[in-house]
């Protein structure tokens, strides 16, 4: 029996052997993990923290006033029997008439130029001549020759349709 005890101790210690299971080594592992985490920390490239804008501000200067287009001086020019009168915004009107033109246009100069000082306007700023159909031609051309020659250059006319009477009822002649 010593035989068979004998016989089954070495066959028992050989299966054993065999039975254990193979286990994970760690140490190579912990090692390889270690490998990896300073290949990333090395080849890793590091970002500047975001923690501002990437723009420049203008260097600092005397402050500049930034004025918009004025508003245009508005000039009414209606008709009368002998003449016209000029309505300069809500401020001013000078009557022109035939007989005394040369005197109506000088004081309309003056109130001209008591309009702009009031606003304080400047000769470049713009002026709008809004005619009524009625008034005569001659008129308009001595008013604008004499705003130009006192020096104001933006000068324009306010376009208006105007329909005949005649039209609006017969529209087919």
């Amino acid at each position: 029996m010593e035989d068979k005890s004998l016989l089954t101790l070495v066959s028992q210690r050989t299966f054993a052997a065999r039975r254990k299971t193979i286990g994970l080594r760690m140490a190579p592992m912990i090692d390889m993990i270690f490998l990896l985490l300073l290949f990333f920390l090395v080849a890793a490239k590091w970002r500047p923290a975001e923690d501002s804008l990437p723009f420049k501000l203008p260097a600092a200067s005397a402050q500049q006033i930034r004025i918009g287009a004025p508003q245009p001086m508005v000039i009414y020019i209606s008709a009368i029997q002998d003449g016209c009168t000029v309505q300069i915004g809500n401020l001013y009107c000078v009557r022109i008439e035939d007989k005394t033109i040369e005197a109506d246009l000088t004081a309309l100069m003056q109130k001209i130029a008591d309009c702009m000082n009031a606003q304080k306007r400047f000769a470049s700023d713009p002026v709008e001549i809004t005619c009524q159909s009625d008034v005569k031609w001659q008129y308009v051309a001595k008013i604008y020759n004499m705003f130009f020659g006192a020096g104001l250059t933006d000068i324009t006319f306010m376009m208006t349709e105007h329909q005949n009477n005649d039209n609006a009822n017969h529209p087919h002649k």
